[in-house]
């Protein structure tokens, strides 16, 4: 079955490493230290849909070195606020991991760990759960029936999970029929590596409801998330946030996307902002909004928080826009006039290319025009009369049928209440104001939190 695969070699491999680990450190001479588990692997993915697993690798066959420098106790930290379960690559000869990194990321979190390997032995089983290992994988492309149930036996009485993989028709009919109660669906093709995320769909749709499905591999944006989410409970993710420079960032917006918090004025609600998954802050600085502030203002504000800043400027003029975006070092700028597409191009050849340009556009009973060169994200708001946001009003989200959001942002009344609605149309992002706000300009920090736990839940 395996025979000139590269998972083939792989367990070749494992298994002369076993021999020679086996040697070394019989399971004889440390049997008796190994404790139960305390952490509930299947109660932690049952608690939150989805349910995220984490990973923590290295490398791997098919990416070589995916990060370095490859600090754990950085991504421990970065996975705590968002993951389920963390998972720990140990094999060390492909992915450069090693058992020792069980226990350095279970100190620092609560989440069960889960034993990442090619397990085909019992022996390892002991001695990830010695490491601190809560959960073990076990893949059904490597082992027999008799051996799954071997395997899953030893990890059972020793309070661990199983997360069953799957990657075939025949092996998730087996894993159906071994009663596997979290069964992982490898979007990945083992034998020659390629990805298919159909396969997600495909076969998670045959499961019995009474089980856990997540689905694994190739998964990199919050739209293919939520997307998979109509058939999967959970999913896990590695690669694509291994690959990233700021792990923290990455995880929350595969998690609950790219959203932003807007009229901002003061630093400790640019901090709620953040705290509560904000990935933007919109700074304005059209002097008839209730919401202006100056330059001075908005630095006191971006010294508040790790936000990336967005500076809202209406019919300004384009140096004024470009030096105060510049001396602030803003991530985008967001047009709110009646900009032209010649004052757009003039504005990026001010600014470069390393500042984003958005553009705003009031919807009524039609979506504009958005075809516009040199825009990076369009953001629709609902228009009222001559006014263009700051309505506390939501436009009709049905005129959105059949459009290409991916890089167009929703705004408009949006507030704790339609928040998961709003999400649920898999745009570019959300952007909140006046919904979050106590009064003009101060934003309700428990309003913030609730907006931003309410697109948790899809």
């Amino acid at each position: 079955m395996l025979e000139d695969t590269i998972l083939g070699k792989i367990v070749d491999d494992k298994r002369d490493t076993l021999v020679h680990l086996k040697a070394e450190r019989p399971l004889s001479t440390f049997r008796e230290e190994v404790g139960t588990s305390d952490r509930d692997f299947y109660t932690a993915l049952r608690a939150i849909k989805p349910a995220f697993i984490l990973e923590c690798k290295k490398a791997s066959p098919s990416k070589g070195l995916i990060r370095e420098p490859f600090n754990l106790d950085e991504i421990a930290q970065a996975y705590l606020p968002w993951a389920s379960a963390i998972s720990c690559l140990t094999d060390t000869q492909y992915f450069q991991g090693c058992m020792a990194y069980l226990k350095q990321v279970r100190d620092q979190v609560t989440q069960p760990v889960i034993l990442k390997d090619f397990v085909i032995d019992p022996y390892q089983i002991y001695l990830g759960r010695l490491h601190g290992a809560d959960a073990t994988l076990l893949m059904l492309s490597v082992l027999t029936d008799d051996e799954y149930n071997s395997l899953a036996d030893v990890a059972h009485s020793l309070g661990m999970g199983v997360l069953t993989e799957v990657s075939t028709q025949d092996e998730l009919e087996r894993a159906i029929a071994l009663n596997a109660k979290v069964i992982g669906i490898n979007n990945r093709n083992l034998r020659d590596l390629s990805i298919d995320l159909n396969r997600t769909y495909e076969l998670g749709e045959q499961i019995p409801s009474d089980r856990i499905i997540v689905s694994e591999s190739g998964i990199n944006l919050h739209q293919q998330v939520r997307e998979l989410s109509r058939v999967a409970d959970a999913f896990l993710v590695g690669s694509s946030l291994m690959s990233q420079s700021d792990v923290s960032i990455a995880a929350r917006q595969l998690i609950i996307g790219s959203h932003k918090v807007c009229g901002l004025t003061r630093a400790e609600d640019a901090l709620a902002a953040q705290g509560a998954g904000a990935e933007f802050g919109g700074l304005i600085f059209a002097e008839k909004s209730p919401r202006y502030i100056s330059a001075a203002q908005a630095k006191d504000v971006m010294a508040g928080a790790a936000l990336k800043y967005v500076g809202v400027f209406v019919n300004e003029d384009i140096n004024t826009v470009a030096n105060l975006a510049l001396e602030l070092g803003l991530s985008a700028i967001q047009l709110h006039g009646s900009e032209s597409a010649q004052y757009i191009a003039q504005l990026r050849d001010r600014v470069g290319q390393n500042i984003e340009l958005w553009k705003a556009h009031g919807v009524t009973d039609s979506i504009p025009d958005l075809n516009i060169a040199q825009v990076d994200r369009h953001l629709l708001d609902s228009r009222i009369g001559q006014q263009t946001g700051g309505t506390g009003t939501q436009f009709d989200w049905s005129l959105l049928k059949g459009i290409d959001l991916s890089n167009i942002m929703i705004a408009g009344g949006l507030n704790p209440d339609n928040a998961a609605q709003a999400a649920a149309l898999n745009s570019a992002g959300l952007d909140f104001n006046s919904g979050v706000e106590s009064t003009p300009g101060i934003k309700d920090h428990h309003k913030i939190s609730s907006a931003f736990e309410a697109l948790r839940h899809y």
